[in-house]
C-alpha cells in the first residue's frame, strides 16, 4: 500500500485520512523532487540532541559507566 503525504512545520502529513491499528509498523520512503535536493539536508547529531542535558545527573555511582548492567539489571559487578 502506498500512501501520498508531504512535510508541514516538520511534520509529516498524510493526503487522505488512514486510519490503523495501533502499532501498525510503518516505512517512510523519502522521494526527492525538483524543487530541492535532499542531500543539503542535514539532521542534528546525537550529541548536538543530547547535549542540553549532557552532566545533569547528579548522585550517580563512580563506577556507572563500567558496571551499568549491574546498576540497570543486577548483573555481577566487574569490579
Amino acid at each position: 500500500m502506498a500512501i501520498q503525504g508531504h512535510v508541514e512545520n516538520g511534520h509529516i502529513v498524510l493526503d487522505s485520512p488512514l486510519r490503523l491499528p495501533e502499532g501498525t509498523k510503518i516505512t517512510v520512503l523519502v522521494q526527492s523532487d525538483d524543487r530541492e535536493s535532499h542531500s543539503s539536508v542535514t539532521f542534528p547529531s546525537l550529541f548536538e540532541r543530547l547535549k542540553s542535558v549532557a552532566g545533569k545527573a547528579k548522585g550517580l555511582p563512580s563506577d556507572l559507566a563500567i558496571n551499568h548492567d549491574h546498576y540497570l539489571h543486577g548483573q555481577p559487578k566487574r569490579q
